[in-house]
């Protein structure tokens, strides 16, 4: 399992080096965010199972490593290492793309669990652009239309449309719409699932006549498989 450290604190980066080899891991270390993005994308020995991306990077920041290597569909598991108590740190990074988190410090033990889920988990390739009828919606652009006309969403309408489209036609519970698109370890209130579904409604669905998001009574809510 190869799996790609970008972190500019030299001694954490070494640190995490020598726990990840001693539980089994190949591990590349590079300290900026630039040198991040070539080593994940262009380097020859490229091709990682996971990658660990610190936030507070020189050269690009880790956000814009994050969102640059799904734009280019690059769809390796990230997880973001945040400051501590950095809620808004965590909920940005999962909005980009990234699949997990950990605040620093930070429990080595969890750290390896984690990655080891994410490689479980696996990389399938996402599709370039996702379609219900007229309403489409492109990871990699991150950009939303309906019949043709762009709809400008946050990135938390984005990510909970992508969820919904990635499994159009079926209906999915509060608690797995919470656990992709906020995380599993949300612990606010679980209705701002119903407070997001009315935010799209209106943008996707009101001004063009249609009912593409179906609330299914006891279920949960889906996209309808046509767009509505």
């Amino acid at each position: 399992m190869r799996v790609l450290v970008v972190e500019d604190e030299v001694n954490l980066a070494e640190t995490i080096r020598d726990g990840l080899v001693e539980a089994g891991f190949a591990v590349d270390i590079v300290h900026n965010g630039i040198d991040g993005l070539w080593q994940a994308t262009e380097a020859p020995n490229g091709a990682y199972d996971a990658l660990v991306l610190d936030i507070m990077l020189p050269g690009l920041n880790g956000y814009e490593v994050c969102r640059t290597l799904r734009s280019r569909k690059v769809w390796a598991p990230i997880l973001m290492l945040t400051a501590k108590d950095g809620e808004y740190d965590q909920a940005d990074a999962l909005d980009l793309g990234a699949d997990d988190y950990l605040s620093k410090p930070f429990s080595f033990v969890v750290l390896v669990a984690r990655l080891r889920a994410l490689i479980r988990r696996g990389a399938p390739e996402r599709p370039a652009v996702l379609a219900a009828g007229d309403l489409t919606l492109d990871p990699g652009e991150r950009r939303v239309t309906r019949a043709g006309t762009p709809i400008a969403v946050t990135p938390r309408e984005f990510a909970m449309l992508d969820f919904l489209m990635r499994h159009r036609g079926q209906a999915m519970t509060k608690t797995a719409i919470l656990e992709n698109v906020w995380d599993a370890h949300f612990n606010g209130d679980p209705n701002i699932v119903e407070v997001y579904i009315g935010y799209l409604r209106k943008k996707i669905d009101y001004p063009f006549g249609r009912t593409a998001i179906e609330t299914v009574r006891g279920a949960g809510y889906r996209i309808a498989a046509d767009g509505g």
